[in-house]
């Protein structure tokens, strides 16, 4: 299987980071002739495409990862054929806007964490080549509906919040005079760990922080202070913005 990456940005490094990591050939990766490609065809024996038309001929699974905005013109027109699969990766783009028919379209969410096989992707619809390069980038995770898809997106952007809470939490442990390498180990692995015992535990979240929370102690205390500066409803409201956001967008523009 051949798989085709039409537009080689940031993300779509981390994902070629993560094919490599998984024991991918090289060799099975085709890229369009713009952004970063050159560069690590070079660095790592990727294919190159003369240009699009060529990377879709050539491909069985196209990941298509440029600008939402200019996602329906790149696909228009290009020899799309059935048996083919989709992948977008460009946020706020409807199935709807992706003429690639006779080819299944397919849409995808993956972190930069693909780069380590450490992101969750959620896609739709469940098409098993879509899965079966997906699932090599972290745990992919199927769902039922598009609404469902734009609602699950905007974890990609609490993603990058809580880079930034990490980021903000070692800084603080820095300038309060902890080594500065271990401020930023310590907070990311913070993370990690709550994350990971929600993950993996079925009682209710409520139920888990309530037997966390100790009254008259430390979180209780951090949680009271956020609570009073408005921080949970601030929350809220950018997961709505953001939301928003991918629902409303225009391509006009």
């Amino acid at each position: 299987m051949i798989i085709g990456i039409l537009g080689v940005g940031h993300l779509a490094a981390s994902m070629l980071a993560g094919f490599l990591r998984s024991g991918l050939d090289p060799a099975a990766i085709l890229l369009s002739p713009r952004g970063k490609a050159a560069v690590l065809s070079a660095r790592h024996g990727f294919q190159l495409a003369a240009d699009n038309r060529d990377l879709v001929e050539r491909s069985d699974v196209v990941v298509l990862s440029v600008r939402p905005q200019h996602a329906p013109e790149t696909v228009a027109g290009l020899p799309w054929r059935i048996g083919q699969t989709v992948v977008s990766v460009c946020a706020g783009v409807p199935l709807s806007r992706l003429d690639v028919a006779p080819a299944r379209a397919v849409r995808a969410m993956p972190f930069t964490a693909s780069e380590i096989a450490a992101s969750p992707t959620v896609y739709f619809p469940d098409v098993g080549e879509a899965r079966a390069v997906l699932d090599r980038l972290g745990p992919s995770i199927a769902l039922p509906s598009e609404n469902d898809f734009e609602v699950a997106t905007v974890s990609a952007a609490v993603y990058g919040w809580a880079q930034d809470l990490i980021r903000k939490t070692a800084e603080w442990s820095s300038a309060e005079g902890l080594d500065p390498a271990i401020s930023r180990r310590l907070a990311a692995m913070t993370f990690v760990a709550a994350g990971q015992l929600i993950a993996e535990k079925d009682e209710p979240m409520d139920q888990m922080l309530e037997e966390l929370v100790t009254p008259g102690g430390i979180t209780e205390r951090g949680l009271q202070v956020l609570s009073l500066r408005g921080v949970p409803a601030a929350w809220e409201e950018a997961c709505v913005a953001v939301l928003d956001k991918l629902t409303k967008r225009r391509f006009d523009a």
